[in-house]
């Protein structure tokens, strides 16, 4: 399986770059089997040897767009436990900036719930990114609620991740204000 050590681990080359950053909208915006690997070759200026020199499959480019996006979602968690909250007050703001993202023009919900639909197979190579991605979320939310004084960290991190694939379809369809008042609700039923 694919991890992202291994992606962010290959030399970065402007023509890699192109290719990822161009597949990561494309995919985002409408999915990955709508667009074809000679879409992306044209939108992103590169020729097809060069594409295949970097990505000998379509879904090795899948899979390096998963990673990243692991990445990124991991560094955000980052960066909300680096404010030195409460236990608490992460999981809450965690919450919170799930919704300010999910408001912004262009959101498509969670990469990984959009590409799981894709990939119904759970042994497919792709679709072990999404379930790595899955498990390391509830291990971050159980660690929380463990560190906040939860007496079943485990059921109440199911709970969280029921929340958060919610939060993740909800905010392209609800309300954003409506879904921050009912989201903070659950989280503080949640945590008490």
């Amino acid at each position: 399986m694919a991890t992202v050590t291994e992606s962010t681990a290959v030399k970065e080359s402007p023509a890699r770059r192109r290719i990822l950053d161009t597949a990561t909208a494309l995919f985002y915006g409408e999915g990955v089997h709508g667009v074809g690997v000679d879409r992306i070759i044209a939108e992103a200026g590169v020729a097809k040897a060069t594409f295949y020199h970097h990505f000998p499959a379509k879904d090795d480019l899948v899979r390096s767009y998963l990673d990243e996006q692991y990445a990124r979602q991991r560094e955000a968690f980052t960066a909300v436990r680096a404010r030195a909250l409460t236990p608490q007050e992460t999981i809450t703001a965690i919450f919170d900036f799930m919704i300010k993202f999910g408001a912004e023009p262009g959101y498509r919900g969670c990469p990984f719930i959009n590409v799981a639909a894709e990939y119904p197979d759970p042994r497919d190579p792709v679709r072990q990114i999404v379930e790595a991605q899955r498990v390391w979320t509830r291990a971050t939310f159980r660690e929380l609620l463990a560190a906040a004084g939860d007496p079943e960290p485990d059921r109440a991190a199911g709970v969280l991740m029921l929340l958060r694939d919610g939060v993740a379809v909800g905010s392209d369809l609800d309300d954003t204000e409506a879904l921050r008042a009912v989201t903070r609700d659950a989280v503080a039923r949640v945590l008490t």
